[in-house]
C-alpha cells in the first residue's frame, strides 16, 4: 500500500537533484559570460593574461581570453569550447556568442525553479532559433556587391573597429582584403577561401606597422645552405621535395656484418653512390632552386653547389604546400619520380634578405599566386601578437563577406529587430511554450545593453528609448553607438556585420545552452573516485583481510 508513495518520493528526489545540477550549470555559464562581458564593443576593456610560462598577453579578443582561463566545471569548459567553435567556423563573434549563451541560460533559470520541464524549454528555444534564421535572411539582411572594394573595406573596418587594429583604419583592412582576394579560388561555381592554410602571417619586430604588406608570394625564415649558392635568382625553376637528400639511416632492424677493413670503406661508398644518384636525378631537370622538407647531407650540398643549384632544407609541410600553390610546382616524394611538369615556373624572383639578425628567403613576383604571406612589422612582439589576432579576424570577415554577400546592421540593431518580430510571433503560440519563446527575444537585448554599459551610459533609459524606436515603425537599422552609448542609425555610422557570423553565433549559443549545457543534463557523474573514497576502500580491505580474535580462538 505504500509503494506508490515511495515511487512518488523517489521521483521527486530525483527531479530535485536534476534541477540542482541544472542550476549549477547556469551559475558556471554565467560566471564565464561575466568574465568577458566587458570585452564587447568599441569601448571594450582589455584583459591582462599571464600564461604558465610567465609571459603576459593583453587583449580584448574573447577567444584569446578564454583559451588562457583554467576551469574545472564541465559547463564552464563547454562555454569555452563554443568560443573556439565560433572562431574556427567564422573567425569572429567569439565574445558575442558567450554573452548570448550566458543570457539564454540565465533567463531559463526561473522556468526551472517553477518546475517547468526542460523538454518544454528546449522545444521553445529550438523553435525560436528556426524563426530567427528565417527573419535574419528574409527580413533584415541586405545584399551587397562584393566587387566594390570600397564597400567591402568599410564593412571590414566596422567589424574590427572594436579591436586595437581598428585604430589603424583602412590600411589594416586593405591588408586583410588583399590577402583574402589572393587566396580566393572558384572551381565549377564553388568558392573556396582557405585563409588558415594559404595566408600565413610572418611577424618581424622592428620598423613601423605601416611597413607591413601582403607579398605576392611566400616568405620563409630560411637561408641558403652554402655561401657559394646564389642568393638572388630571377624567374627560378623551382623543385619541391618531400624527401631527404641524405642516406637513410637504419633505426631498429639494420644488421651489417663487417669481416674485413675493406667492408667499411665499401659501406661508405654505397652511401656516397646513393647520394650521387639522387642528386643526378635532380640535376637532370636543371632546377635553379630546390626546397625540401627533410635534411640535406654535406655531400649533397657539394653536388648541388657544383651544379649551381640553390637549396633550402627543413621547410614546414604547410609552407611547402603554399609555395606549390603560389609557383605552380608539385611536391615530389621520390627523386626518381620527378617530371618536367613538377617544376614550378610561376615565381618571378627568389631573393635572400637579412632583416635584423635573421635571414629571410623571398619567393615573390609570382604570376598568379593563390597563396601569400602577410609580412607584419611592429614595435614589439606583444604588439605584433595582438595585431596578428586582429588581422586574423579581419581576414575572416573579408572571407565571410566574399562567400555570402549578405550583411546585417550592427550595434545591437539586429537583436532589437529580431526580438520585436519574435514577440509578435509569440502571440500566436497558445501553449506553455510561449513563455520560454518570449525569453529568447528578451535575452537578445543583452547585446545592446552590454554596449551601453561598456560606454558608461544610462542603461535603462537608453534601452527603453531603443525599444520604443523599434516599436514605432520600420527602424530595424537603429542601434547603439558603441563610442557614445546613445541611439544611432547604423546606416549613417556604417556599422555592419556579416550574416554568416551573426547566424552562427545564434546557432551556437542556443544549441549549446539548450542541448548540451542546461536542459538535457540532470546529473554529472565523475569517472574518477576521490582519494578519500579510495583510502576508505583500501582500509576496509585491509581490515577484512586481517585475522580476528574469534578466528584465532577457533584455530
Amino acid at each position: 500500500m505504500y509503494a506508490p508513495q515511495i515511487l512518488v518520493l523517489k521521483d521527486t528526489v530525483q527531479r530535485e537533484s536534476g534541477r540542482k545540477v541544472q542550476l549549477e550549470n547556469v551559475k558556471a555559464a554565467k560566471a564565464i559570460a561575466d568574465v568577458i562581458r566587458t570585452s564587447l564593443g568599441p569601448r571594450a576593456m582589455l584583459k591582462m593574461l599571464m600564461n604558465p610560462m610567465g609571459s603576459i598577453v593583453m587583449t580584448n579578443d574573447g577567444n584569446a581570453i578564454l583559451r588562457e582561463i583554467t576551469v574545472k566545471h564541465p559547463a564552464a569548459k563547454t562555454m569555452i569550447e563554443i568560443s573556439r567553435t565560433q572562431d574556427e567556423e567564422v573567425g569572429d563573434g567569439t565574445t558575442s556568442v558567450i554573452v548570448l549563451a550566458g543570457e539564454f541560460l540565465a533567463l531559463a533559470q526561473p522556468f526551472l525553479e517553477q518546475n517547468i520541464h526542460p523538454t518544454v524549454i528546449v522545444s521553445a528555444y529550438r523553435q525560436a532559433l528556426d524563426d530567427i534564421l528565417v527573419i535574419l535572411k528574409e527580413k533584415i539582411a541586405i545584399a551587397i556587391d562584393v566587387k566594390n572594394d570600397a564597400k567591402v573595406l568599410e564593412l571590414i573596418q566596422s567589424c574590427i573597429g572594436t579591436k586595437i587594429l581598428g585604430k589603424l583604419g583602412d590600411f589594416a583592412c586593405k591588408l586583410a582584403l588583399d590577402a583574402v582576394r589572393t587566396v580566393f579560388v572558384e572551381k565549377n561555381g564553388r568558392k573556396e577561401i582557405d585563409v588558415k592554410k594559404y595566408a600565413r602571417i610572418e611577424k618581424i619586430p622592428g620598423a613601423s606597422i605601416e611597413e607591413s604588406c601582403v607579398l605576392d608570394g611566400i616568405l620563409l625564415n630560411k637561408d641558403v645552405l652554402h655561401p657559394n649558392m646564389r642568393r638572388e635568382i630571377e624567374n627560378p625553376r623551382i623543385l619541391l621535395l618531400d624527401c631527404g637528400l641524405e642516406y637513410k639511416k637504419g633505426e631498429s632492424q639494420t644488421e651489417i656484418e663487417i669481416t674485413k677493413e675493406e667492408d667499411f670503406a665499401r659501406l661508405l661508398q654505397i652511401e656516397e653512390e646513393y647520394i650521387k644518384k639522387i642528386c643526378d636525378d635532380i640535376i637532370r631537370f636543371k632546377p635553379d632552386l630546390v626546397i625540401t622538407e627533410k635534411g640535406v647531407s654535406d655531400l649533397a650540398i657539394h653536388y648541388m653547389t657544383k651544379a649551381n643549384i640553390t637549396v633550402l632544407r627543413r621547410v614546414k609541410k604547410q609552407d611547402n604546400n603554399r609555395i606549390a600553390r603560389a609557383t605552380g610546382a608539385t611536391v615530389v616524394f621520390r627523386t626518381e619520380e620527378i617530371r618536367e611538369e613538377d617544376i614550378g615556373t610561376g615565381c618571378g624572383l627568389f631573393e635572400v634578405r637579412k632583416i635584423g639578425d635573421e635571414y629571410f628567403s623571398y619567393l615573390i613576383k609570382c604570376k598568379d599566386p593563390k597563396a601569400c604571406t602577410i609580412l607584419l612589422r611592429g614595435a614589439s612582439k606583444d604588439m605584433l601578437n595582438e595585431i596578428e589576432r586582429n588581422l586574423q579576424d579581419a581576414m575572416y570577415v573579408a572571407r565571410n563577406i566574399l562567400l555570402d554577400s549578405y550583411i546585417l546592421p550592427g550595434g545591437g540593431a539586429v537583436e532589437m529587430a529580431v526580438g520585436k518580430l519574435l514577440n509578435e510571433k509569440a502571440k500566436s503560440i497558445k501553449s506553455v511554450h510561449q513563455w520560454p519563446y518570449r525569453v529568447v527575444a528578451k535575452a537578445l537585448e543583452v547585446i545592446p545593453r552590454t554596449l551601453i554599459q561598456n560606454c558608461g551610459g544610462d542603461t535603462i533609459r537608453t534601452l527603453t528609448q531603443l525599444r520604443a524606436k523599434h516599436a514605432s515603425g520600420d527602424n530595424k537599422t537603429w542601434g547603439i553607438d558603441g563610442e557614445k552609448g546613445v541611439l544611432a542609425d547604423m546606416t549613417q555610422l556604417g556599422v555592419w556585420e556579416p550574416l554568416v557570423v551573426k547566424a552562427q553565433a545564434y546557432k551556437t549559443a542556443i544549441e549549446v545552452s539548450t542541448a548540451i549545457l542546461l536542459l538535457r543534463i540532470d546529473d554529472i557523474v565523475s569517472g574518477s573516485k576521490k582519494r578519500e573514497t579510495l583510502e576508505n576502500e583500501k582500509r576496509a580491505d585491509q581490515q577484512a583481510a586481517a585475522p580476528t580474535e574469534e578466528s584465532i580462538k577457533d584455530e
